[in-house]
């Protein structure tokens, strides 16, 4: 008989992915007991995990509510679903970069306006003049950072007829490939500040980028800039853009992200975070993260983990399967088989890979070990968590 698992939600997670568990699963309201945890926004640095907690997967791309490190420390594996809400955010772009070009929103607003005007279609043409805007087509747009949103923006920008350049110095191999033709791939990000007419960020909130769009940036880049920001709004410097769009140098700020400060100033265009909010993208999101989940608990298998490295051996088809979680350090594979052999124990099959600080190890056992051996296994220093699959 196979093993009832419990998942705890700290959202609401779209019943879309919920209906791909099977039998084997039941969802808990207490997170304490629970072997997989889904969550979308809530916040998670102050819980403590309970000891049978395995994975937490994230319907959405970013992690910043999640603690990494200690996830890794105590054997959690954390993922994502990256790509999943991707074109919903894309369109969101695209409508951030319309509304900046036209005064789609001032218009409205005066429409609304004249509601008990009965002349309304003869002032309109007076008015019309006061919202003049002018075309994407031909602009330059600068895309930094090229993942599964900026790729994706890109070629819609560049189909609708812009010059588009694309900057991302650790484009992978899969979105490089994705990319249309025509868009140019720039190394120095400064080329992007001091070319387009319109810049998008696409990048996730780390050391590096917190800020980067700064007053020194905003130096460099043409008077009259459009500047949209539906990725992180860390990566924004709040002071310095409110400096900016007072002067004129950013024309408009289009951000996805409002805040006490970001709704003082002027020429902003604010949504209330509505990027992945469609209800294509929360299915899209969940059905991958029960499905990483699901992988994770009954095959050991990671995919799209953000604190240990991919591994994937398949369907376990011998007698058992052991999964290790434990630090990147010399010997610990040596160790691992050396337990195995000295208790006469063939390998079928392993495969080890490392990220960081930390790595995993997957064994294919012709036999099973007995409690004693995965006990020894469990006791060598550095291993976060042990796991058998049967």
């Amino acid at each position: 008989m196979k093993k009832q698992r419990k998942i705890a939600c700290l959202n609401a997670i779209s019943q879309k992915g919920l209906d791909l568990l099977t039998d084997n699963y039941s969802i808990t309201d207490n997170a304490d007991e629970a072997h997989g945890i889904l969550v979308r926004s809530a916040k998670m640095h102050d819980l403590q995990f309970g000891k049978g907690l395995r994975c937490i997967a994230r319907a959405g791309a970013g992690v910043n509510n999640i603690p990494l490190d200690r996830c890794a420390e105590e054997g959690i594996v954390v993922f994502n679903t990256p790509g999943a809400n991707a074109n919903a955010v894309k369109e969101n772009v695209l409508a951030g970069l319309l509304l900046a070009a036209r005064d789609i929103k001032g218009g409205m607003e005066w429409c609304d306006s004249q509601k008990d005007n009965d002349n309304v279609g003869k002032d309109m043409e007076k008015a019309k003049k006061n919202f003049a805007g002018h075309e994407i087509f031909g602009k330059k747009l600068g895309v930094i950072g090229l993942g599964a949103v900026g790729a994706e923006v890109a070629n819609a920008a560049e189909a609708l007829g812009m010059d588009v350049f694309g900057y991302d110095p650790f484009i992978s191999v899969k979105s490089a490939w994705g990319l249309r033709r025509n868009i140019r791939h720039i190394d120095n990000v400064e080329e992007i500040y001091k070319e387009c007419d319109y810049i998008t960020v696409h990048v996730p909130a780390l050391d590096n980028t917190i800020g980067m769009i700064n007053r020194d940036a905003i130096a460099m880049m043409k008077d009259g800039v459009v500047i949209l920001n539906f990725a992180r709004d860390l990566l924004i410097n709040d002071d310095d853009m409110a400096e900016a769009l007072a002067s004129g140098k950013v024309a408009k700020y289009v951000t996805d992200f409002p805040n006490a400060k970001v709704n003082k100033m002027v020429n902003v265009i604010a949504t209330p975070h509505l990027g992945a909010s469609t209800e294509e993208a929360e299915d899209n999101c969940a059905e991958a993260a029960v499905q990483e989940m699901m992988d994770y608990l009954e095959n050991g298998n990671i995919h799209n983990s953000v604190n240990f490295p991919m591994v994937d051996m398949g369907k376990c088809e011998t007698a058992q399967r052991i999964a290790l979680l434990h630090q990147n350090v010399p010997n610990m594979i040596g160790q691992i088989t050396a337990i195995l052999s000295g208790k006469g124990l063939n390998i079928a099959n392993m495969l080890n890979k490392s990220r960081g600080k930390y790595a995993y190890t997957l064994v294919d056992l012709e036999e099973a070990a007995d409690e004693a051996t995965l006990d020894q296994l469990r006791n060598i220093s550095g291993v976060a968590r042990l796991r058998h699959i049967q």
